[in-house]
């Protein structure tokens, strides 16, 4: 076999029983270019986004290191972040900026994170959240434009909203989110057999009838009427574009290997113990989703903004651990209330290496990713919504350095939410309304 006639697309064939029968090649490093980071004809391995959350922050006096920049230390309760530091970039010191608008307890400081903008009422998602933005632009190919999961075990604690009345409500089971990803609708794009689903070929052929339909009536109608018929063919497309992608055999993908199969949910409790089993579950499903490229844009809430979580032998759950838990003297800082936030923050770990583990090319699969965590709250105890702390982790292809603490000074939260924009290939002049407007982007981590 002449390997500089090799392709990625090359199929290996042969009779079986009188037969032909074609198997696809996975990706093999024949296929890329000399660095291992692109295919070698220059298209670039895909480049995913994902977010995180976790509530109520955690303790600043042990969390926030002293040093900036790389090489810095490693204080009690970011502990767990150690074995993964080459992974992540720790921005300190950022500020949600209300804009007259109340503080809103446990949702301000989160919602202008992931939308740039500060909420009226605890019911208001002002605009599409970040990961909405995104999914727009590299999300429309794959099975799902967008994957969001939760471990809190509540269906209403999603973090990811297309308007201020459509939430993406998130995976909660881990045997009906295995379901989701690899049961019948599953296309292994490493299997010799390719079986289109009958079902999306009839969606398929009622929806391009639908669109001739819509064509024709553009004809007939005012400007304001076009004006919205095109917002609504335009997602139509979008839909049709994923129809197709479930209509075309995938490429091989060695990384992408379909899980053992989940045959009961883990007890659905808020001990600390038990969301951690859930996230673990649902974030290595995830994690796999990603590498067979059913998606491409991600979300995950360790907890919610008011996390309830509690432990064995303690009366109080987290939320309130904050609000009642007196500062210990000696230590300066609530015992209680930071064993909660390193629970969190382990799982934060947890999560940056399911995708750290995952071989793509010459690297991971999160170094074609970036991941952006944020939280509610500097300290929780008094609702602050200033000294606030984000993640984000993955190197999205060589666009982004890591390793790094960066101190934000004061400045915006949504500056972290701006440079992921600008990181994900979407140019915009600003992100963000009024003091939450932003066009400085973290210049430190981008590449």
């Amino acid at each position: 076999m002449n390997i500089k006639n090799l392709s990625r697309r090359r199929v290996l064939r042969g009779v079986l029983n009188g037969g032909v029968v074609a198997v696809s090649l996975p990706v093999l490093d024949c296929f890329l270019n000399e660095n291992g980071n692109a295919y070698a004809n220059g298209a670039p391995l895909p480049l995913r986004f994902g977010t995180w959350f976790w509530g109520l922050g955690g303790n600043n006096a042990i969390l926030v290191p002293q040093k900036t920049g790389a090489g810095y230390d490693i204080p009690q309760q970011l502990a767990p972040v150690a074995r993964v530091r080459q992974h992540i970039n720790l921005i300190t010191n950022l500020t949600a900026f209300r804009d007259g608008e109340p503080n809103l307890c446990h949702f301000s400081g989160w919602i202008i994170g992931r939308t740039g903008r500060a909420p009226k009422a605890d019911v208001d998602r002002p605009t599409e959240t970040i990961d909405v933005t995104i999914a727009n632009e590299i999300g429309r190919s794959t099975r799902f434009r967008t994957l969001t999961a939760s471990a809190t075990g509540d269906f209403r604690n999603t973090v990811s909203y297309d308007n201020p009345n459509a939430p993406n409500p998130p995976e909660i089971s881990p045997v009906e989110f295995y379901t989701r990803l690899f049961g019948s609708g599953f296309q292994d794009p490493n299997s010799p057999v390719f079986t289109p689903s009958a079902r999306v070929m009839a969606r398929r052929s009622v929806l391009s009838a639908v669109m001739g339909e819509i064509k024709a009536l553009e004809k007939t109608v005012g400007v304001t009427d076009r004006e919205r018929l095109d917002q609504y063919f335009t997602g139509l497309r979008h839909l049709e574009k994923q129809f197709d992608q479930q209509l075309t055999k995938p490429e091989p993908i060695a990384a992408c290997v379909a899980p053992p199969s989940i045959s009961d949910d883990p007890k659905m409790g808020v001990d600390v113990e038990m969301v951690k089993v859930r996230h673990r579950m649902l974030t290595d499903l995830m994690a796999m989703a990603v590498a067979c490229d059913q998606t491409r844009v991600i979300n995950m809430a360790y907890s919610n903004a008011q996390a309830n979580t509690v432990k064995e032998g303690y009366e109080k759950p987290h939320h309130t651990t904050t609000h009642e838990e007196a500062i210990d003297a000696k230590l300066g800082y609530q015992p209680n209330h930071a064993y909660f936030a390193s629970r969190a923050i382990e799982e934060w770990a947890y999560f940056v290496e399911a995708f750290a583990k995952i071989r793509e090319g010459s690297g991971t699969l999160l170094d074609n990713m970036l991941i952006y965590a944020n939280t509610d709250h500097g300290d929780a105890r008094v609702h602050s919504l200033d000294e606030m702390i984000s993640f984000t982790a993955g190197r999205a292809g060589g666009r982004v350095k890591t390793g790094l603490h960066i101190d934000a000074k004061g400045t915006g939260v949504t500056r972290v939410g701006y440079t992921a924009l600008r990181i994900m290939g979407i140019e915009l002049p600003t992100w963000g309304v009024k003091s939450n407007m932003t066009s400085n982007h973290l210049s430190e981590i981008v590449a």
